[in-house]
Order: structure tokens, then sequence, then C-alpha cells
């Protein structure tokens, strides 16, 4: 064999070797970003999760001040109905 029959066999088997290994790379690329998209969308998944737990325990709180406020509100208004009663009482009535 001379150089040049040495050039050709060569070529002919570099290239389809580069060719599976640009492939190869491909496929390792392709799996890496399937990968990197996963765990972006586990990400995003989980900044959503903790942003409604957060939106779920101002709620709560909210509430719990409201039913607060309104138990107040009744024990004022018991009071005035006691005082009243006891207004009417006193002036010769029934309540």
């Amino acid at each position: 064999m001379d150089a040049a029959m040495v050039t050709a066999v060569a070529a002919l088997i570099a290239g389809p070797v580069a060719a599976a290994a640009a492939m190869y790379g491909q496929r390792g690329a392709n799996r890496a970003s399937r990968e990197g998209s996963a765990l972006n969308g586990y990400d995003s998944l989980t900044q959503r999760l903790v942003a409604e737990r957060d939106k779920a325990e101002l709620d709560e709180k909210t509430a719990e001040a409201r039913a607060t406020a309104s138990e107040a509100r009744v024990a004022g208004l018991e009071a005035e109905i006691a005082r009243l009663r006891l207004l009417v009482t006193t002036l010769g009535g029934t309540p």
C-alpha cells in the first residue's frame, strides 16, 4: 500500500467515526437538556407551592383576626344587652 491508499482508507474510516461521535455527543446534549428542563420544572413547581402555602398562611391569619374581632364585638354587644336589661328592670319594666 502506498501513502495515497493509506490516506484514502483513513479518510473512509474517519468519516463514519466522526459522524458516530457527533451523534453520540448530540444524544448526550439532548439528555442533559431534558434533565435540565425537568429540574427547571421542579424548581418552578416548588416556587409555586411555596407561594401558595404563604398565601394560605396569610389567609389563615386574616381569618383568625376577623374571628377574634367578631368575638370581641359579640362580647361588647352582650354587655350592652345586659346593661339595657338592667336599665329596663330598674325603670320598672320586664326585659
